[in-house]
């Protein structure tokens, strides 16, 4: 018997940006589409059409593809299954709600221009209207579907009474839901678009997916969803929900404690693979301590399997740990090129400037705080800095400095200062850095007076003393 082809999907919302956690789902679903050697799919999930955002659309396709997150099939692609946006299938969902309705597995809900006002501005709560809603439950059949064509309705799932689902969750494990608890869910709005849980159940099975891999929020949505799939007489697919990203006290990840948006860490100097390979291990591991890996590892590796049950802490500072062992990793050329949007355009990086700092870099945008010093043509001495100048008598040993500068190493000029002025070792080197940089750390100062030669060395202790004096 042929094996039936994996598929799998990512379908966000056109609402705004590609959240972290978003992108962290799409890597899962990549991960397992190639392991098992199956198709993934993009489907625009655009249903609540309040909370649409121009160009949101195009801006997450651009992140994904940044990601390096290829598709087989999705809006931009096409593909057999199509269309691939929900606002394009409306005629898709109305047949199977007519044929809920026929089978009386779903009913129609009368709204009077009254009753969707009160539902609008909150003198009728949601939860009041769906206990009123029972009234339709029982529906004539031969007039429903004509009284449709002429009233303002919704319509409602009529959720199985009296029964426990024992669901198994592809990573979660066994979990049981009681039907008596869950009222009947809106399947289609006022204004005939359809909700998440009856578009996603029709395009899942229509678009012939075998896994769903989604976050753990969605999945008070299981006994929904199985009863839709159960009242269309449809196999479900395989479930799996992916822990929460939490932050670090713990509580769901949130843009009030956090960035949460893939652009956002873009902007500020995060490189692909650094984000991808945090991402990936935030829920997932394989045996063994390993924490470095490329994309196509990643995908050799990953299983549904080893992904945790548990939420994962959103670590931004073990984030800085991956993005900087990346850019180190970087040839020049390469890193010269990603550092184009971080710098000032008039900025002309050499590979011994690169190399100069890029051990301190956390992010690309680092580069840019890094490498001023280098770059100004006079160094603004605070009134602290000029303080600690002043107190370790900095305008002898700058002169001496001066003096001895073709020595071999600032090591052995410091130690013939110290011989002259019975200086500390500290002070002679804290003095000569601010001297040249205007910072008391940073990188080595045999290659700072290196890149600068001799003329801007010169000119550096020149204006410290004359700053002193002053």
């Amino acid at each position: 018997m042929e094996s039936k082809l994996v598929r799998l999907r990512f379908a966000p919302s056109p609402t705004g940006y590609l959240h972290v956690g978003g992108l962290r789902t799409a890597l899962y679903n990549l991960f397992l589409a190639k392991k098992l050697k199956g198709k993934l799919i993009l489907r625009v999930e655009d249903t609540d059409q309040k909370r649409l955002v121009e160009n949101a659309e195009e801006n997450l396709i651009k992140m994904l593809d940044w990601s390096g997150i290829v598709f087989d099939e999705g809006p931009h692609l096409g593909g057999e299954y199509g269309p691939y946006r929900q606002s394009e299938r409306l005629l898709i969902y109305k047949k199977y709600y007519h044929q809920l309705i026929t089978d009386g597995h779903a009913y129609p809900c009368f709204y009077s221009d009254e009753r969707l006002e009160n539902l609008k501005n909150g003198s009728l709560s949601s939860e009041d209207a769906t206990i009123e809603d029972t009234i339709f439950k029982d529906f004539d059949k031969k007039n429903i579907l004509k009284k449709m064509q002429n009233e303002s309705f919704i319509i409602r799932f009529k959720i199985p009474r009296n029964q426990i689902l024992d669901y198994n969750d592809a990573v979660k494990g066994n979990i049981k839901f009681d039907f008596s608890l869950i009222n009947d869910p809106i399947i289609i709005k006022t204004d005939g678009f359809p909700t998440y849980h009856f578009a996603n159940v029709i395009d899942d099975y229509l678009m012939k997916i075998t896994h769903v891999i989604r976050g753990e929020e969605w999945l008070p949505s299981i006994p929904k969803h199985i009863a839709l799939y159960n009242a269309f007489n449809w196999s479900p697919p395989i479930f799996g929900h992916l822990p929460l990203l939490l932050n670090n006290d713990k509580s769901k990840l949130s843009k009030r404690k956090n960035d949460v948006s893939v652009d956002s860490y873009i902007k500020k100097g995060y490189t692909k693979e650094s984000l991808i390979n945090f991402l990936s291990l935030l829920g997932w591991h394989e045996k063994g301590d390993r924490e470095l890996y490329q994309l196509n590892e990643l995908i050799d590796s990953f299983s549904l399997e080893r992904v945790n049950k548990s939420g994962a802490i959103f670590d931004v500072l073990k984030l800085q740990s991956f993005n900087n062992h990346y850019i180190k990793s970087y040839p020049f050329n390469i890193l010269k090129n990603k550092l184009n949007n971080f710098i000032p355009k008039d900025w002309e990086l050499t590979e011994e400037l690169i190399d100069l700092v890029k051990d301190k870099a956390n992010t690309l945008y680092d580069f840019t705080d890094l490498l001023e010093f280098v770059f100004i043509k006079k160094i603004s001495f605070t009134k602290d800095t000029i303080s600690i100048l002043k107190t370790n008598n900095a305008i002898p040993i700058l002169i001496l400095f001066k003096k001895y500068c073709k020595l071999d190493s600032v090591a052995k000029i410091a130690s013939t200062i110290q011989k002259e002025l019975e200086c500390s070792p500290k002070s002679i080197w804290q003095v000569i850095r601010l001297a040249l940089t205007g910072e008391n750390h940073g990188p080595s100062l045999d290659q700072v007076i290196s890149i600068f030669g001799a003329d801007k060395v010169e000119q550096r202790i020149n204006h410290a003393i004359y700053q002193v004096k002053t």
